[in-house]
C-alpha cells in the first residue's frame, strides 16, 4: 500500500520534514520514496517557509488509493486553508 507521509531529515535538534509518497513497509528515513511533493519545517522563524505541498499531487496520489499519515491529513488542511486564504 502506499502512504502519504513525512520523512526526517536535518540536523540534530533541528527537524526538518519532506512529505514522501512512499510503500508503507520502507523505513521512514529510507531515501527510498516514489514522489517528494512538499516539506515541513518546524522550527521556522520569522519569514522562513513553514510549510510547502503540491496540493494537486496529493489529491492525485488519493485518488490512486494513497493513505495520509496523521500528521500529513493536518498538514494538508492547513496548506488548503493557507491557499483559500491567499487568493482572497
Amino acid at each position: 500500500m502506499v502512504k502519504i507521509r513525512l520523512a526526517r531529515t536535518g540536523a540534530k535538534k533541528k527537524p526538518f520534514y519532506h512529505v514522501v509518497v512512499t510503500d508503507k513497509r520502507n523505513a521512514r528515513d529510507a531515501g527510498s520514496y516514489v514522489e517528494r511533493i512538499g516539506f515541513f519545517n518546524p522550527v521556522a522563524r520569522g519569514k522562513e517557509e513553514r510549510l510547502r505541498l503540491d496540493l494537486d499531487r496529493v489529491a492525485y496520489w488519493q485518488e490512486r488509493g494513497a493513505q495520509t499519515s496523521e500528521r500529513v491529513a493536518s498538514l494538508v488542511r492547513q496548506s488548503k486553508k493557507q491557499a483559500t486564504a491567499a487568493a482572497e
